[in-house]
């Protein structure tokens, strides 16, 4: 999430070096902006590079700037003041990147849910979506991430989903004249969450039938629910709207788990995927070298062309 302005001499060149002792960075050549880009539009978080950056927010966007890097991801930018936005988006504009996902949180999203039906969450919800809107218009964002709670056990799936859907065209309604897409996250942090599977949540998207009512497409939590990845993307493909990235087990950077992302990457490629890959995962070394080493990783699944 975080990075400082050393980085001028460590600029990332098209191709890192590995050294034979495993050092990520080994001898990096000095590389100008152009060639240190990747072929897709991954976007790191704030804190992800602090290491080198700092806490600065500025100097963490100008270090995953100068690495290539060509948006940010920031799910708690509605929790910042309005200084703090106003910094992140103007900054975004000069370094000419883009801003990724941030969360549509109204407090605990995961226990105040939308499959109840009940109309004090459905209000929070509306208005957080409102809030949601001035947010965005300061990083000049266009997706937003929504989680439409737990599982309600005293209600038939079939009513809980209604609900859930009668919530998201209200939500719907305040984002399409913004031109913001709200994303819908299938999880698999707990059981107890509704909204767990590709499958279902393009059913709720189809049933919102709204350009502001798309699906977020986790790799992560999608290879632990359900797997059978390529295909599943594919099948979905119409409404998926936004992608992340994390490997499993552990949540960290691609190679550090099962999925084998440059088959994946390439395949999101070869299908036109132009929108932001979302690094939602940790670090899984720490300290700069761990920072250099996720980087690393990026530029060795980003060979696929």
């Amino acid at each position: 999430m975080e990075r400082r302005s050393f980085i001028k001499n460590l600029s990332l060149g098209s191709a890192l070096a590995f050294t034979t002792t495993g050092s990520t960075f080994g001898k990096v050549k000095m590389a100008n902006k152009a060639q240190a880009r990747f072929n897709l539009d991954y976007a790191p978080h704030f804190g992800m590079f602090k290491g080198h950056s700092g806490e600065d927010l500025v100097d963490q966007l100008k270090f995953m700037a100068d690495q290539g890097f060509r948006s940010l991801e920031d799910n708690g930018l509605l929790g910042r003041s309005v200084e703090d936005q106003n910094r992140i988006g103007k900054t975004l504009e000069q370094l000419g990147m883009r801003m990724g996902v941030f969360v549509v949180d109204g407090g605990d999203n995961w226990k105040i849910s939308l499959t109840t039906g009940k109309i004090e969450f459905i209000d929070n919800f509306v208005n957080t979506c409102k809030r949601s809107v001035e947010a965005a218009k300061r990083v000049n964002a266009k997706w937003a991430t929504v989680v439409p709670g737990f599982f309600e056990r005293r209600l038939p799936i079939g009513i809980q989903t209604s609900n859930v859907i009668e919530a998201l065209k209200r939500g719907a309604e305040i984002f399409e004249p913004h031109g913001l897409v709200m994303v819908l996250e299938p999880l698999s942090d707990t059981p107890e969450l509704f909204l767990r599977h590709s499958d279902q949540t393009y059913a709720i998207c189809k049933a919102v039938d709204s350009p502001s009512c798309k699906i977020l497409y986790d790799i992560y939590h999608m290879q632990r629910n359900e797997g059978n990845l390529i295909l599943n993307i594919d099948a979905c493909w119409d409404e998926i709207a936004y992608i992340q990235i994390g490997d499993n087990p552990g949540r960290k950077e691609p190679g550090t788990g099962e999925i084998n992302y440059l088959n994946v990457f390439k395949h999101i490629d070869n299908k036109g995927y132009k929108g932001i890959l979302g690094m939602e995962h940790g670090n899984a070394g720490p300290g700069k070298q761990g920072e250099e080493a996720l980087i690393a990783a990026y530029r060795k699944v980003d060979q696929f062309k």
